[in-house]
């Protein structure tokens, strides 16, 4: 556990001159493996993803045809922008890479959706055979099957980038983003099947206008429960996201967090699917008794959450302006939102947009440096903490011509002001003996 950090050295920088260990250098490039090499591992996962998605268009065209297909998509794709703004707006504290965001949407879109479909048809089919009784294994498959199988494909997303993008999973909020978005991608193929096969019914029976199936279905899956699958895919994120938080020396608390997460995800999208054999009213029962409330609940959890973050930060980070690689004012400003946003409008204004991305990379970079001293402080550092700690003071270093004004001018902006109390007694000035005024206001460097 790291209490003292580096002090910089001044003035080439931490990270001019030789790498850093553990970066990685040419000769130990040269005996890697081929299949160890990065290039391989993406182009096998974008090549199966890519599969995926062929696959399951061509499955979605089949069943819906031309013409219900592009309805479909028109329709489905509406809420995926709102859902992806959302979980962006919950990551702003510390933002994930994009590159991690497209492979959950492909994921839950290609990958996910391609096993449910066959999945469930295959158990369906078996049950409606062993049983003879088409209309119970629909049943059995809706509330017990398809929750089973598509929040454990759904599952698969976060568990691969909490194994192998560890250092972009590090809490509660990184999971809900992780699992939502991979959810908003399964959701986003699953009401182009649903939305095109209500058009296609529609076309046969001749319904049109509000009364048809496909209005119908749009205002069930589109504007009334949209967030439906990311709110059930998120509990398993949050299970993610504690075991992130827990320290290594504790691995069951590791496996039970994401095991009891995807199980009450399993459990929550059972009944919401079940929800018609309530009654007639059986489906808005369950969304108002227990949809709305808990994704309220989870709202406030995750919002709560970005706030002790946001603590975090404000917390950890005074220790590097000690040691002198940052500046006094930085800790407080990269604690506020409303002072990052200030930071980078006026690099902007003063420079380019260029200068408002640097920026912005350096409120992540500092962010993140902020949680891997918390980790460290709780007992679980990770093996590599100070090579990660040098790197990202490394990246701090190089963007301080750049950030430095910024954050400083949105401390002096957003900073509270100093209280100033007018003493009880006189105060001799230069009106008189027993006059009394108020002292000059004390000087506060943060205040513009």
């Amino acid at each position: 556990m790291a209490t003292s950090p580096p002090h910089p050295s001044y003035p080439v920088g931490p990270t001019d001159g030789a790498p850093f260990a553990g970066s990685g250098t040419a000769g130990s490039s040269r005996h890697a493996h081929w299949w160890h090499r990065a290039w391989v591992r993406y182009g096998a996962l974008s090549t199966l993803l890519a599969i995926s998605g062929l696959v399951i268009l061509a499955l979605v065209r089949e069943e819906t045809g031309t013409e219900g297909f592009l309805v479909g998509l028109g329709l489905a794709v509406l809420p995926v922008p709102l859902l992806i703004a959302a979980f962006r707006w919950l990551d702003r504290v510390e933002p994930g890479p994009w590159r991690n965001l497209l492979f959950c949407f492909a994921w839950g879109a290609c990958a996910a959706a391609l096993i449910a479909i066959v999945a469930n048809s295959f158990a369906t089919r078996w049950i409606a055979t062993a049983t003879a009784d088409p209309s119970s294994a629909d049943t059995l498959g809706a509330t017990v099957i398809a929750p089973v199988v598509e929040e454990s494909a759904k599952a698969a997303a976060v568990l691969l980038v909490f194994l192998f993008r560890r250092r972009d999973f590090t809490g509660i909020v990184d999971g809900v983003v992780i699992a939502g978005v991979t959810a908003t991608g399964f959701a986003f193929t699953e009401n182009i099947l649903y939305l095109g096969t209500a058009f296609g019914t529609d076309q046969l029976t001749g319904g049109s206008g509000i009364a048809s199936v496909t209005a119908a279905t749009f205002f069930v899956r589109v504007i009334m429960s949209p967030f439906a699958h990311p709110l059930f895919t998120v509990l398993t994120g949050i299970g993610f996201g504690i075991a992130a938080l827990s320290a290594d020396r504790r691995p069951p608390r590791r496996v039970a967090f994401p095991i009891g997460g995807l199980l009450l995800a399993m459990g929550m999208h059972a009944m919401w699917n079940g929800s018609s054999a309530f009654g007639e009213h059986g489906f808005f029962a369950v969304y108002a008794a227990f949809m709305v409330p808990i994704f309220g609940l989870l709202t406030w959890l995750v919002i709560w959450t970005r706030q002790r973050e946001l603590k975090t930060v404000r917390a950890e980070l005074p220790a590097y302006a000690v040691a002198g690689w940052l500046t006094p004012a930085e800790p407080y400003a990269l604690g506020s939102m409303r002072a990052r946003r200030i930071a980078r409008q006026y690099a902007r204004r003063h420079a380019d947009r260029a200068a408002a991305r640097e920026v912005a990379r350096y409120e992540a970079y500092a962010t993140s440096l902020a949680f891997l001293r918390h980790r460290a402080r709780r007992g679980s550092p990770g093996a590599d903490f100070a090579v990660r700690e040098r790197e990202l003071l490394g990246e701090l270093w190089r963007r301080r011509e750049v950030a430095r004004p910024a954050l400083d001018h949105a401390a002096r902006i957003t900073a509270p002001p100093v209280p100033v109390t007018v003493p009880p007694w006189p105060v001799y000035g230069v009106y008189g003996y027993g006059q009394h005024r108020a002292p000059y206001p004390a000087y506060n460097p943060y205040r513009s």
